[in-house]
């Protein structure tokens, strides 16, 4: 008997999924996000006394930031389009390796919102 560890489960198809494997991508969006809009208040904060070329200088950290944040942006966008690619790929196995299990669930879940819908009424 083998057994696998709590970090993986088997598709269905073979293919085993890493369910523990979190993408953090929203983490360090939002994490580049803060620091931007920390920035953009320290550059407003400090507008009133900076001259020159301090005000240059600040101005160019910014634009630092945002070209930071539009990049972790992008990244973002691609990781999330290749994982969903990714599953609709392992999806369309599944549902041609087991076309009658995918049937038998639409029914199902097509039998169950018919029946609570009937019942609110």
């Amino acid at each position: 008997m083998t057994t696998q560890s709590n970090s993986t489960e088997n598709s269905g198809n073979g293919k085993n999924i890493d369910r523990n494997k979190s993408s953090g991508a929203g983490s360090i969006v939002s994490n580049e996000l803060n620091k931007l809009l920390a920035d953009i208040e320290d550059l407003v904060k400090a507008t009133n006394i900076l001259t020159g070329e301090e005000l240059s200088k600040a101005k160019a950290e910014l634009s630092e930031r945002i070209a930071a944040a539009k990049v972790s942006a992008e990244d973002v966008g691609s990781k999330m389009a290749h994982r969903a690619s990714k599953t609709a790929r392992i999806t369309n196995s599944y549902v041609h390796d087991q076309p009658w299990q995918v049937i038998g669930g639409g029914a199902l879940v097509g039998f169950l919102m018919g029946y609570l819908l009937a019942r609110r009424n």
